[in-house]
């Protein structure tokens, strides 16, 4: 360990003590899209313990541009983004045990996951699923990462549960556009600056110097050159359903709201079952329609101006429409 670690643990508010602790951490990732895997590839070359990545999307030519983990290979062979990172990180870290979730993130498939863990990494791309995130470690009392970018922009907060604002109680605070990667597009560098902010942070918080974070909100615009620190220590509320006195966690209800959704700016629908799908009966039905793709994880097939991609934990993304009734209707012509 003194030899693959050497040059971290010559950077003296970590030494070697630091970096025992480092090794005997669990972090949880939340996205294996440009922020999770470039958070992870850094937490495995730094030498994290374990690490847990969980993520419900697949490998896309479009990725390939700022998620830095993937391979052409992984988009023609369709890998699960989880998986085809935790095949890369592997070989980048043996030692590091890695745990890879293909599936859709919810108070019920989070919650087994959060056992022993030390710090949660947001990765995410909607705040739908960051407002569950932080109602769900605000309960369970677990430090996470904020992390976003779009465009040249980007942004992050460090969350200590019962010590800093939520992410609800930042809501007045944090400029949400509404803009996302897919209507005005993202280059690399605004990913690396906010993983920049996020990776330290967590080294931070996993050696125990919580007197060194930070306490502010970082936002930026890489572009046009406009870089800002926001001291939110009094954004936080009594009155927040998450964090304050009487506290509800409004998003824990993300479970039962959202089996059907439109995934913001992908021209795509989210429909989800509470049954996993056998693929390979499925298979059998579906390629008397049409050619299907089928790999270990998931099984895709084109069909009229759509791409209908059916997952084993029981989701299915219909590509091509952002009607809930039109992908419903496709969907059950095909999977009944």
């Amino acid at each position: 360990m003194t030899d693959r670690y050497s040059r971290q643990m010559l950077f003296k508010p970590i030494g070697e003590a630091g970096q025992q602790k480092i090794s005997s951490k669990h972090v949880l990732i939340l996205g294996c899209g440009a922020l999770g895997s470039a958070n992870a590839e850094n937490l495995v070359r730094a030498g994290v313990g374990n690490i847990t990545l969980i993520d419900r999307d697949y490998v896309e030519l479009s990725n390939l541009q700022r998620q830095q983990l993937y391979t052409e290979k992984d988009v023609q062979d369709q890998i699960p983004k989880a998986v085809a990172a935790k095949t890369r990180l592997q070989e980048i870290n043996s030692d590091t045990v890695i745990h890879a979730h293909v599936l859709d993130a919810n108070p019920n498939s989070l919650r087994p996951l959060l056992k022993e863990i030390d710090l949660v990494i947001d990765a995410t791309d909607n705040f739908d699923a960051r407002f569950m995130l932080n109602d769900l470690l605000q309960k369970h009392a677990l430090p996470w990462i904020f992390g976003s970018c779009v465009g040249s922009t980007g942004m992050s907060y460090t969350i200590l549960p019962n010590q800093t604002p939520c992410l609800r109680c930042l809501l007045d605070t944090i400029p949400v556009t509404g803009a996302t990667c897919d209507s005005v597009g993202i280059i690399s560098p605004a990913v690396q600056m906010v993983v920049a902010h996020q990776t330290t942070e967590a080294l931070k918080i996993l050696i125990d110097d919580l007197a060194k974070l930070r306490t502010s909100l970082v936002t930026f615009d890489l572009w046009n050159n406009q870089y800002h620190k926001m001291n939110v220590d009094r954004a936080r509320k009594t009155d927040c359903p998450t964090c304050g006195e009487n506290p509800s966690y409004p998003n824990l209800n993300y479970e039962s709201s959202a089996r059907t959704e439109v995934l913001c700016g992908r021209n795509t629908v989210q429909i989800r079952t509470s049954q996993k799908l056998n693929l390979n009966i499925l298979a059998n039905r579906l390629q008397q329609i049409a050619p299907i793709h089928q790999n270990d994880f998931l099984l895709s097939i084109e069909y009229q101006s759509y791409r209908l991609v059916f997952f084993q934990d029981g989701r299915t993304l219909i590509h091509g429409t952002n009607s809930i009734e039109k992908a419903k209707k496709i969907y059950y012509q095909l999977a009944g």
